[in-house]
């Protein structure tokens, strides 16, 4: 998954790790921000505060993927599954569950948690920001809030396609889990349903790369990469029988 923990605390009884990885989406995200974002919302204002915002942007986007993983771990610990860690890094977070659910509800409830949390964010960032532009507050932190609704959404509505391993492949599996009465074969199904749709997302990626939308086109193509092995891998520890 990655290299180095970068960070390591804990925070409502949960071992977090920062992995040395995050550094990367980290730079890329203030970056895009700081580049492309703000200045388009904020043409007014300086290239240093495009900067400040857009790690502002970047902070409130960590913080927004730990407690999407947080909401995992607390139903999960709800439960009765312990928790390992939840770690953050490239490619979004992880909470590592000690094991898994015994029952299709509770597959169920621990992968919806996640992006129940993502649409809770969105819609507070939403108000938040909302408030402090009605009341002339801050133009500058209105924009932030405004962008951590934005991609709160993004989060929650991508996470909810139904291909594992995402949050709605798990989803998927909890229904089939339940149809089918037998985990294995619920499991092979909805990595299948992972691996066609990291095929798609492959080329999508590729398309955006041939009409030179480069950094987005790249970035598509390698989460397609991660989601494809991450199911193939999943799907090989419940082989046919």
């Amino acid at each position: 998954m990655g290299g180095n923990t970068l960070i390591e605390f804990r925070m409502l009884g949960f071992d977090i790790k920062l992995d040395t990885s995050w550094l990367f989406i980290a730079a890329l995200i203030t970056w895009s921000l700081a580049t492309r974002w703000f200045p388009s919302v904020l043409p007014g204002y300086s290239p240093i505060a495009h900067w400040v915002l857009g790690a502002l942007g970047a902070c409130g986007f960590f913080i927004s993927i730990l407690l999407h993983e947080m909401g995992h771990s607390v139903v999960a610990r709800g439960y009765g599954i312990p928790i390992k860690g939840i770690t953050l890094f490239i490619f979004g977070g992880i909470a590592e569950l000690g094991h898994n659910p015994k029952t299709p509800k509770q597959e169920f409830m621990v992968a919806a948690a996640g992006p129940f949390v993502s649409f809770l964010l969105g819609l507070l960032f939403f108000g938040l920001g909302g408030m402090i532009q009605s009341a002339h507050i801050s133009i500058p932190l209105a924009a932030v809030f405004h962008y951590l609704f934005v991609i709160n959404i993004i989060l929650a509505i991508f996470n909810l396609v139904p291909a594992f391993p995402l949050d709605g492949g798990r989803i998927f599996r909890a229904v089939l889990w339940k149809g089918f009465n037998d985990y294995g074969k619920a499991t092979r199904w909805a990595a299948k349903t992972g691996m066609f749709f990291a095929y798609g997302l492959m080329a999508w990626g590729a398309w955006d790369i041939f009409l030179g939308h480069y950094i987005s086109g790249m970035w598509s193509f390698f989460i397609a990469i991660f989601l494809h092995n991450a199911a193939k891998s999943i799907a090989a520890h419940y082989p046919k029988k």
